[in-house]
């Protein structure tokens, strides 16, 4: 089985005792987004668990219980973008704490499983072309040697966020200029000893130097486990996705950052709410079992393919 943490909340930011208490009590529980009272049981032993995958733009609170996961592997997915405090106004100083965070993790646990996100990409009067050039050079500058990876992807237009998009007064790019921007963040990331890929991405920027990529990386997590795995694309993502499958154990509605592009929130009022019913303790993300869900132990097993095992060099 393979982890996801979490693709609906950072968890590693604002959740780091819960999903501890969780890896202590081996077990975790997942309300189903579209069935309010179905709820799975999920195990998280690390026998059955191949690798977990964290999502975060704040890993800074993991770092000093690190340890406790070396049981398992894992690597993170650490979004680090230009954008200022009008569109992402929970995250703390990207030159003084970000960067510096990327950093540290990456000299903890090696460049190949810190992955640099710099996502979702939108223009408009301020966040132009030229802007996000220069804060994807600097930011490449800054991480060089501590990332293998970059992957990159445009806004996507939820409805449930339609009244942030408005306030953010988005601008499309004509396919040429686009397609110049493309090759112009891929020439930097190259400079950089970067490989750069788009996140389920419509647009074929291949002939720029940017191939499609996935997030949840079935060949990176082959050659971190050093061994094959039986992994199927994740039908439950968008078709142009390259995830292989995963078990989410997050919840919407829960992330205070309060970016103004995320998709994961109703609105800052709905995150707020979720975010109260916090507690530790609980087996379930800012919620509780309550008497009328239905609790189903959910089947879970290593994908790992150990007889076709191979050393790393």
């Amino acid at each position: 089985m393979i982890l996801s943490v979490s693709r609906r909340t950072d968890i590693p930011a604002y959740y780091r005792d819960w999903f501890f208490k969780r890896i202590e009590e081996g077990y975790a529980c997942v309300r189903n987004p579209f069935n309010f009272h179905q709820v799975s049981r999920i195990s998280l032993k690390p026998e059955v668990v191949d690798c977990i995958v964290f999502w975060t733009k704040n890993p800074v609170p993991m770092f000093e219980k690190l340890p406790l996961l070396d049981p398992y592997m894992y690597y993170f997915q650490f979004t680090l973008t230009g954008y200022g405090r009008d569109v992402e106004p929970g995250l703390p100083d990207k030159k003084q704490v970000l960067i510096p965070a990327f950093q540290t993790l990456a000299e903890t646990i090696g460049a190949e499983r810190v992955v640099w996100r710099y996502d979702p990409v939108f223009f408009n009067a301020r966040y132009t072309p030229q802007y996000h050039l220069r804060a994807f050079s600097g930011i490449a500058e800054a991480l060089e040697g501590y990332t293998e990876r970059v992957v990159i992807s445009f806004l996507d237009y939820y409805p449930k966020i339609k009244k942030n998009l408005e306030m953010l007064e988005c601008e499309n790019l004509e396919e040429e200029s686009l397609g110049r921007f493309a090759g112009e963040l891929a020439r930097t990331a190259h400079v950089h000893g970067m490989e750069i890929v788009t996140c389920a991405e419509k647009a074929d920027l291949q002939k720029y130097g940017i191939a499609h990529g996935s997030c949840v990386d079935g060949e990176l997590i082959r050659r971190l486990c050093g061994c094959s795995l039986d992994v199927k694309k994740d039908k439950n993502q968008r078709s142009e996705c390259g995830c292989v499958e995963s078990i989410d154990i997050g919840a919407y509605d829960t992330c205070p950052h309060g970016c103004l592009y995320c998709y994961a929130n109703q609105s800052s009022r709905a995150a707020a709410a979720g975010r109260r019913r916090y507690t530790a303790e609980s087996p379930i993300l800012c919620s509780e079992i309550l008497p009328e869900d239905k609790v189903t132990e959910r089947k879970v097993k290593s994908l790992k393919r150990m007889q076709e095992s191979w050393i790393l060099i």
